[in-house]
């Protein structure tokens, strides 16, 4: 078992979850008013399966694009499989949903990226774990009680942590 909590998994499996989400949502009631989504995928991952001419043309990622033109969206807990035309000829697409690399729908410019869990990730953590020269303590950030009044100092984040707000993400 693992000394440490494993949140860049659980981060990604969370996200890929808001995925299968809307896609279980489309296959059952449509696409919504605008909502259209771009989906990437590795076409190389476990589990995938396309034709060997999309393989050919696609041969390590590929990007589709869920609108009008598509049918039979049926979603499960690892993934999904849609049929769509490239080129004028029909293709049935499986893709787990661990394949993902990216999720957009423009509509709301709402985006999801990535990372291979199997390799990037792990690396990641394994490096983490190697003791550093000389550590250093690092206090938690204080988190304020209340937003604070306007003009009020903001408390200023650690050195090389950025802080984002949700606003960037909505539509304005």
């Amino acid at each position: 078992m693992p000394d440490h909590i494993r949140y860049d998994l659980l981060t990604q499996q969370a996200l890929r979850g808001v995925v299968r989400q809307v896609l279980a949502d489309a296959a059952k009631k449509g696409m919504v008013g605008e909502h259209h989504f771009y989906i990437s995928f590795d076409t190389q991952a476990d589990g995938v399966r396309l034709s060997e001419r999309l393989k050919a043309q696609y041969p390590e990622q590929m990007t589709i694009i869920l609108q009008h033109q598509f049918w039979d969206l049926s979603v499960s807990d690892t993934g999904f499989e849609v049929g769509l035309s490239f080129g004028g000829i029909p293709e049935k697409l499986v893709i787990p949903f661990e394949a993902l690399k990216g999720f957009f729908d423009p509509s709301v410019q709402f985006g999801l990226q990535f990372e291979e869990v199997g390799t990037e990730m792990e690396e990641a953590a394994r490096d983490a774990k190697k003791p550093a020269l000389a550590p250093a303590p690092v206090a938690p950030a204080p988190v304020p009680a209340a937003t604070p009044a306007e003009g009020a100092a903001q408390p200023k984040p650690a050195p090389g942590a950025e802080v984002v707000s949700l606003d960037r993400f909505r539509k304005k």
